[in-house]
């Protein structure tokens, strides 16, 4: 399956659709009757990630008929639709919304996410912001970009490289088992500022923008990753898996570290995984 421009743009206005038809509607208004955990208590998911990713899937079957398609909520509820991205045939990752911590207590920092999988590698990448009214959008060779409302694209670039005590990186170590965690945790005083946004949406979009240096996560569900690591390597980024590897989307906890060029990456690796650290 090939992307195009107009694809790319039917398919943001598609998640523009939803998020003011499902999403922004409900922000700041889900109460405990609109709220339920999945696999644990920092793990939620409301009526409206439900809601979202039921017209996301509406929307994209009749924009692609026949797609394959797997949403986070849908393979929580079955599991075994996880085995589609390691599939030969294209696949479309939904998260619709991405960041429902954040959402779910009215903190603006959330977003929806698709990406277009095909043969285990991601081919293009959507992160709409609903608060923005804006998408950051990136198709495998052909870059990253902003597209705004009124069609109007700006193209995106990862931030010059800075010495690590400067380097801003949002690293998720909740996942991460001993000794890694205590490791990268005792690490992080190396780094200028560790925020960690709790959205991988806006953490992505965060770096393709230049607002921020790199990201650490060890578990890597497509959803949370398969745009954003696109859209940030299509920024200039470097994008691999901690040892070194190529990260792909069928790869679930492998880890993913993005840095601004392969140098950074390097230096950033070395710093958080450093076991002789003091």
């Amino acid at each position: 399956m090939s992307l195009g421009d107009a694809d790319i743009r039917a398919i943001a206005a598609l998640m523009r659709d939803v998020a003011c038809a499902e999403i922004m509607p409900r922000f700041g208004r889900i109460g405990p009757a609109d709220l339920r955990t999945k696999a644990g208590p920092l793990d939620p998911v409301t009526i409206a990630d439900e809601a979202a990713e039921r017209a996301l899937i509406a929307g994209l079957e009749r924009l692609f008929p026949g797609a394959a398609i797997i949403g986070e909520e849908a393979v929580s509820a079955d599991p075994a639709l996880i085995d589609r991205v390691r599939e030969p045939k294209p696949v479309f990752a939904i998260d619709p919304i991405d960041g429902t911590q954040n959402y779910a207590a009215g903190l603006p920092l959330f977003g929806v996410m698709i990406a277009l999988i095909e043969n285990g590698t991601t081919t293009a990448g959507l992160i709409h912001d609903p608060l923005r009214d804006d998408t950051v959008v990136a198709r495998a060779g052909g870059g990253a970009f902003l597209l705004l409302r009124d069609g109007a694209t700006t193209r995106l670039r990862v931030a010059d490289p800075v010495p690590l005590d400067r380097t801003i990186a949002s690293v998720s170590w909740q996942y991460m088992s001993e000794p890694e965690r205590s490791r990268v945790l005792r690490n992080l005083a190396r780094l200028g500022q560790t925020p960690n946004l709790r959205c991988a949406a806006a953490t992505y979009r965060a770096i393709a923008m230049g607002h921020i240096h790199a990201t650490l996560s060890r578990r890597t569900l497509p959803w949370d990753h398969a745009a954003g690591a696109l859209i940030v390597a299509e920024a200039g980024g470097h994008v691999r898996k901690p040892d070194g590897e190529p990260w792909r989307p069928a790869e679930l906890d492998g880890g993913i570290l993005a840095a601004q060029d392969e140098e950074s990456w390097h230096l950033l690796r070395e710093a958080l995984f450093d076991s002789e650290a003091a």
